[in-house]
């Protein structure tokens, strides 16, 4: 029930005509035993979102790079041009997962500082450096936060560093390495997508069955943490934007049992984040 007691006219109406033609909520998605999900679909133009446990915290895994870069962008300063050297070490670590790019802009940043003048910045919330300074894929976050950081990125940053940020997550290579990381949100969708995924905790290497060939990098490193967030089961997340026009953001965090393949891990998520995407 909403209260107009205390509302302005103006206001009142105003928000019974939201709540009245509001979009029905979206059913309650059934996910597959063994696997838990948040997620966060917003559409930019409408303001519609469907979101389902969009404040539970996730490890980031490789998800934190847009954030790594991003700081960089926004401590290198607005109209500033990026080193040719910087520029090319941020390419592979947004299209292909590269870790190593990754390390150095983390540790050049001041390590946890990274997440700390992003979460000010940005308004985050669930948002937190891992315990482990060294541990930068242990950061914590929730799918509301990264869906934040992409709204950002797309309203709010300097417009040049706005386009090579999402110039290189529309170029998302395939693979990464021996790992496929075109599942989620390239695999679901039909149209124009940007995307940057995450992986963590299985193993050196994908089967001999779900090699890829191509690309770079690897899942991102593990480490110890003291945070209450899930550091050991094995994860996927896809996150990134839907449309020619970035109509949509897109977030999808899941979390999987040990067991679990790579593969049916993989399909999973992809049903899932179709299912949200058409929902919104």
């Amino acid at each position: 029930m909403i209260s107009f007691r205390r509302l302005a006219p103006a206001l009142a109406a105003a928000t019974l005509s939201a709540a009245l033609f509001a979009p029905p909520a979206v059913a309650a998605i059934d996910l597959p035993p063994g696997m838990t999900a948040s997620y966060v679909v917003l559409d930019r133009a409408s303001g519609k979102k469907v979101a389902d446990g969009e404040h539970e915290r996730f490890r980031s895994a490789s998800v934190v790079k847009v954030l790594i870069a991003l700081d960089y962008l926004e401590t290198l300063g607005a109209g500033r041009e990026i080193p040719p050297a910087d520029a090319a070490l941020m390419q592979p670590m947004l299209r292909s997962s590269a870790n190593d790019p990754a390390s150095e802009l983390w540790a050049r940043g001041g390590y946890g500082a990274v997440v700390d003048r992003m979460v000010a910045k940005l308004g985050l919330t669930d948002t937190a450096p891992p315990a482990d300074p060294g541990r930068w894929g242990f950061t914590a976050t929730s799918a509301a936060d990264v869906a934040r950081v992409y709204e950002y990125i797309l309203d709010s940053a300097d417009a040049g560093h706005r386009a090579f940020v999402m110039g290189h997550l529309r170029a998302s290579t395939k693979c990464s390495d021996a790992w496929d990381q075109s599942w989620g949100i390239p695999s679901a969708v039909g149209e124009a997508w940007a995307v940057k995924q995450g992986w963590s905790a299985w193993g050196d290497a994908p089967p001999p069955g779900d090699q890829c060939t191509g690309g770079r990098s690897a899942p991102a490193p593990e480490g110890a943490s003291t945070s209450d967030v899930d550091l050991t089961s094995p994860l996927m997340h896809t996150s990134g934007t839907v449309g020619a026009g970035d109509e949509k953001i897109v977030v999808v965090l899941t979390l999987q049992d040990k067991d679990t393949p790579f593969r049916e891990s993989a399909n999973r998520i992809t049903a899932l984040t179709k299912t949200v995407v058409s929902a919104a």
